[in-house]
């Protein structure tokens, strides 16, 4: 039976912060592969990479830019949709540069809560963090000091999507440690208090209270006796049960299989030798894992909207499907 909906693993963490004026706004981006901009590009040995065909085929320039994805990320739109560029991938910008004052993108494809997660692949959650206490040192210097880095990064927004290869490429491989170690409930807490333990760290700027969460484990475009679904209802409030891809209105077609012909045995990456669907709008999944740029424009107004109510958060337009 084909599997009618898709919940997205994602952790949203929001400062609490007027949306006076796009000129002001700054976003920090963390996560895997849902949310990379590139980041594994500079990575000699990294083996999650997406800099080749077809992936980027409807972002602007219609070329391959470290994105797991035919267009935009779910981080691309809501950019767009706050009014401000994109943040740049962290390994692109030099230690110093003035972008980091713009905003900044950590994410690294493979990553996941735990640092054993991803091992060799990626920047873990904690590389991340540790990145992004680089650039807070950076950003201290430029502004002259601890307080005016301290209100800087206190006013910034912060974008989280973390999890699903916690599941994917751990604890769902028999031969992994952790697979053996822990019984489901144990690994759920182990998820939480990890988690919890990185978003306390003081060099976030972000405070713990007050932060609007959302976590729901994914599914992905598999026969349904392939799929395992957890859920994680300790870590925070669920925003939704699910986006309905495919209810009335929804515009999509296909959601069991993925627009890129994709072979599961090595990686269910979209490679440049694979056969693509004729009308990528009408699919949930480009590869084996990740969603395309129609459904990360479903994924990012809805976030929008539940984050932002009161905001004018009309649908984005996907990208070209040709």
């Amino acid at each position: 039976m084909a599997i009618l909906r898709i919940e997205l693993t994602i952790l949203m963490i929001v400062g609490i912060v007027a949306l006076a004026s796009s000129e002001s706004l700054v976003t920090f981006i963390f996560g895997d592969s849902l949310t990379e901009v590139g980041n594994n590009n500079y990575m000699q040995y990294s083996l999650a990479k997406s800099n080749f065909p077809y992936y980027g085929i409807d972002y602007p320039g219609g070329q391959p830019t470290g994105r797991f994805t035919n267009g935009r990320t779910i981080g691309d739109i809501i950019s767009a949709k706050l009014g401000i560029p994109s943040p740049p991938a962290y390994l692109s910008l030099s230690p110093n540069a003035d972008a980091l004052l713009k905003g900044v993108n950590y994410a690294s494809g493979g990553a996941g809560i735990l640092n054993d997660t991803g091992l060799y692949f990626r920047l873990s959650f904690d590389d991340q963090i540790k990145d992004f206490e680089k650039t807070r040192e950076a950003i201290k210097m430029k502004l002259g000091g601890d307080q005016a880095a301290e209100k800087f990064c206190n006013e910034a927004m912060y974008f989280i999507g973390i999890g699903s290869n916690d599941y994917v490429n751990n604890y769902l491989q028999p031969f992994l440690a952790d697979a053996q170690q822990y019984t489901h409930d144990e690994f759920v807490g182990l998820l939480i208090s990890t988690l919890d333990q990185q978003l306390g760290t003081p060099s976030t700027g972000s405070k713990k209270d007050g932060i609007p969460r959302a976590w729901s484990l994914g599914l992905h475009p598999f026969p349904e006796g392939e799929i395992k679904e957890w859920a994680v209802p300790e870590a925070s409030e669920p925003m939704d049960s699910g986006i309905q891809f495919q209810s009335p209105g929804s515009g999509f077609k296909i959601s069991n299989t993925s627009c890129c012909n994709v072979d599961t045995n090595v990686g269910g990456l979209c490679l440049p030798n694979s056969k693509l669907c004729k009308n990528r709008a009408d699919y949930v999944f480009w590869d084996a894992f990740h969603p395309s740029d129609a459904a990360n424009a479903i994924l990012a107004e809805k976030f929008f909207s539940t984050l932002f109510p009161t905001s004018n958060s009309s649908a984005p337009e996907p990208a070209p499907s040709h």
